[in-house]
């Protein structure tokens, strides 16, 4: 069994639903030597979170955005973390809903995602900054 490992710096990007399927296939290349094989994509961050979902309609993207800003609120009198502003405590509670990883199969070198599946980046903050995404294949 081969591993491999990659730390993907994903430039700055507005808040919002981002498809990065394209950047962690780039990111790591040695993807195509796996017959089989397993990758998992982890983001080091605790404001923003990563999950897969529809590719194609960049509607779906708004939608995401639109139901995680009614579920989760900013300005709530009830949290009591915001040293970083209004979205610091939301952009947490979100990131904690849709989670930090995403494992996907590999099959005769390619992410087996299905054919409307995309790995999104899911931006919480307004002003987030830089995302560090690691990245781990391993297989045969």
């Amino acid at each position: 069994m081969k591993i491999y490992q990659q730390l993907l710096k994903l430039r700055a990007k507005p808040r919002g639903f981002h498809l990065v399927t394209n950047e962690i296939i780039e990111a790591l290349p040695q993807i195509s030597e796996f017959k089989s094989g397993m990758c998992q994509v982890f983001i080091q961050h605790t404001s923003a979170s990563l999950t897969v979902n529809e590719n194609a309609d960049p509607t779906v993207r708004k939608d995401f955005e639109m139901y995680f800003n009614k579920a989760v609120p900013e300005n709530d009198p009830d949290y009591m973390h915001n040293d970083e502003g209004p979205d610091d405590m939301p952009a947490h509670l979100k990131a904690a809903m849709l989670g930090s990883s995403v494992m996907i199969p590999i099959r005769n070198g390619r992410l087996a995602l299905g054919t409307w599946q995309g790995i999104y980046l899911c931006e919480h903050r307004n002003y987030g900054g830089p995302r560090n995404v690691m990245i781990t294949a391993w297989g045969e």
